[in-house]
């Protein structure tokens, strides 16, 4: 690895390595090779970091996270630790998620964009993931969409947990997205010395991307919130309207259990008790009671 640093370095290159999941052991051998430092070796083999920038001697250690939709309202994180020096460029993945090598290889096509050293693969390795959070707010955007259209639906929904769970996988999102602002305006505002006056557009766009996602990210929070209140709304509206139907309907049959329970008593001297059309005229009594609750209750909605 040495000599291909030398040889790099010598044809005006820097090297770009990279790591997925490596061990303490096998980073630590190129470590010492490139003399990182060890608080930042010791954090990118851990992971779980939050998006940063440190600087440590002559070289950076940047953190970001990956996101990719995996789909049914899920959305998987991922971590990237960068280490970036004067000729070489050392990324550490962690995760599942998509690799790499699709934008290396298209920093790799750009050789006016690599003309400007390892923080021209620093930029497009940034790029390429910022551009994987406007995809994951996208998705999201249309589950949060498809969600909204079901809340307010005339079908009766049980969207409450779809609604937490979406709740979730935003606010991951937005964990990932937010942090990340204040290191891109260190790259954009000339506080970094390895970021040239021709580089600083590059960063700029990123900055523009991100900006653009954590409004969209913040935007989905707010509408989530919302949704989960009229979702909480229409419960409730529902369950009144089903303990106002079973009043009513309670209402109905306690009538005709009133004449029944009092007809049925065993009175000696109670009056028509012995009539021939005693019964006939309860039923009739029944069923007029319960048609006139009927009437009533359908007229005032409650039925």
């Amino acid at each position: 690895m040495l000599a291909a640093r030398q040889a790099t370095s010598r044809d005006g290159g820097f090297l770009w390595l990279g790591l997925h999941e490596p061990d303490d052991a096998e980073l630590q051998a190129y470590a010492d090779v490139l003399n990182l430092h060890p608080l930042a070796v010791e954090d990118a083999v851990s992971a779980h970091q939050r998006p940063k920038m440190e600087r440590y001697g002559d070289g950076l250690f940047i953190v970001l996270k990956t996101l990719e939709y995996a789909g049914d309202d899920d959305v998987e994180t991922g971590e990237v630790a960068i280490f970036v020096g004067a000729d070489y460029l050392v990324t550490v993945r962690h995760g599942r998620g998509k690799g790499l090598e699709d934008l290396r290889r298209r920093a790799e096509q750009s050789t006016d964009t690599l003309g400007h050293g390892p923080v021209a693969g620093l930029y497009a390795v940034m790029d390429g993931i910022v551009d994987r959070y406007a995809d994951v707010a996208s998705e999201l955007q249309l589950d949060v969409d498809q969600l909204e259209h079901s809340v307010f639906s005339d079908e009766r929904t049980r969207d409450t947990e779809r609604i937490y769970r979406l709740k979730r996988e935003v606010q991951e999102t937005r964990r990932a997205v937010q942090p990340l602002r204040e290191p891109l305006m260190r790259f954009v505002t000339d506080d970094v010395d390895e970021v040239g006056e021709d580089a600083i557009p590059f960063f700029r766009d990123v900055a523009d991307h991100v900006a653009r996602v954590s409004e969209a990210v913040e935007s989905l929070d707010h509408l989530l919130d919302n949704v989960l209140s009229a979702h909480l709304a229409r419960l409730a509206v529902q369950q009144n309207e089903d303990v106002r139907r079973i009043s009513a309907w309670g209402a109905l049959f306690l009538a005709p259990t009133l004449v029944a329970s009092i007809y049925g008593m065993n009175f000696d001297q109670m009056p028509e008790l012995h009539w021939m059309y005693g019964y006939p005229l309860a039923l009739v009594l029944m069923a007029t009671v319960s048609y006139a609750l009927w009437r009533l209750f359908k007229g005032s909605g409650w039925l």
